[in-house]
């Protein structure tokens, strides 16, 4: 069993309506939902009263859920204070039940089928050196999203945001690991946030997100500093789906957003010297 958390902003419940049926479908117990845009939807409480209402108690698996493993969605409207920020307020309470050992961050464009988180926990069990896994993340049409990386140096990031792929392309497919053997796992020093299963007692270990990351970022520095004491695997076994609107290339304020938190990134751990980057990226070519 496991707890999972769901950061919204702007979301109808259309949106997350397929995260919530896969999750309703896992052997998940609490459901976190935290809502940083109840002034601006502030129906959506309502609808996902009614839904969870209707749903969890209409269908016969699911009320068994309910009454007797504890299935519970708790809703909290709360100030926006980022992506990473959000799921801290959810990691916060589930760090507090010692009788769960994983938690699942979660985006609300995500949707997979019944057998991925046994799967994957059946995996996390037997592998008490795994601090985060990831599985196979695809496009709703069955494309693979490469979204397991080798941490960034700025000229990464710069030639992502400022030139034309073909000038690029030998260093994007490097960076993205794109001749990765996918018929076996990979220790990965940079998974997506998108979903990340985690060992709630190697999160204890590590610490939350840092808040200073607004949005973006949160995921490269969360499974750094995780991949330090503890493997992070992309598990390529089993597939999730995941829309990925790449939102900052569209919006010039999402766009500076972006920006202003690699700055504070590199800023963190180096821009042009960055040993500690150089070593695990090192490691996941060899």
């Amino acid at each position: 069993m496991f707890t999972a958390s769901i950061v919204t902003h702007n979301h109808h419940l259309l949106d997350i309506e397929p995260v919530l049926r896969s999750l309703f479908a896992s052997p998940v117990t609490t459901i976190w939902i935290i809502d940083h845009s109840y002034e601006l939807m502030p129906h959506l409480e309502r609808e996902l009263r009614e839904f969870t209402g209707r749903v969890l108690t209409g269908e016969p698996s699911l009320r068994h859920k309910v009454e007797h493993e504890g299935l519970r969605v708790i809703y909290l409207r709360h100030d926006n204070n980022g992506y990473g920020g959000g799921h801290n307020v959810a990691l916060t309470e589930a760090l507090k039940d010692e009788n769960i050992k994983y938690h699942l961050v979660i985006n609300p464009d995500v949707w997979f089928g019944p057998r991925v988180m046994p799967e994957l926990l059946g995996y996390m069990d037997s592998h008490p050196d795994v601090g985060q896994v990831m599985p196979q993340v695809l496009y709703p049409n069955g494309e693979v999203q490469r979204l397991a990386k080798m941490l960034p140096t700025p000229m990464d990031m710069f030639g992502r945001f400022c030139l034309p792929e073909r000038l690029i392309h030998a260093r994007n497919c490097r960076f993205e690991l794109r001749d990765l053997d996918m018929s076996r796992e990979h220790n990965i020093p940079f998974l997506s946030g998108c979903f990340m299963l985690l060992r709630k007692s190697a999160l204890k270990e590590i610490g939350l997100f840092d808040d200073r990351f607004f949005m973006y970022a949160e995921d490269i520095d969360l499974t750094r500093r995780m991949h330090r004491k503890y493997k992070t695997i992309l598990y390529p076994h089993i597939p999730i789906y995941h829309k990925f609107s790449r939102a900052s290339r569209h919006s010039f304020r999402l766009f500076v957003i972006h920006v202003h938190s690699l700055i504070k990134y590199f800023n963190k751990y180096g821009w042009l010297k960055d040993d500690e980057r150089e070593r695990m990226n090192k490691e996941v070519r060899s």
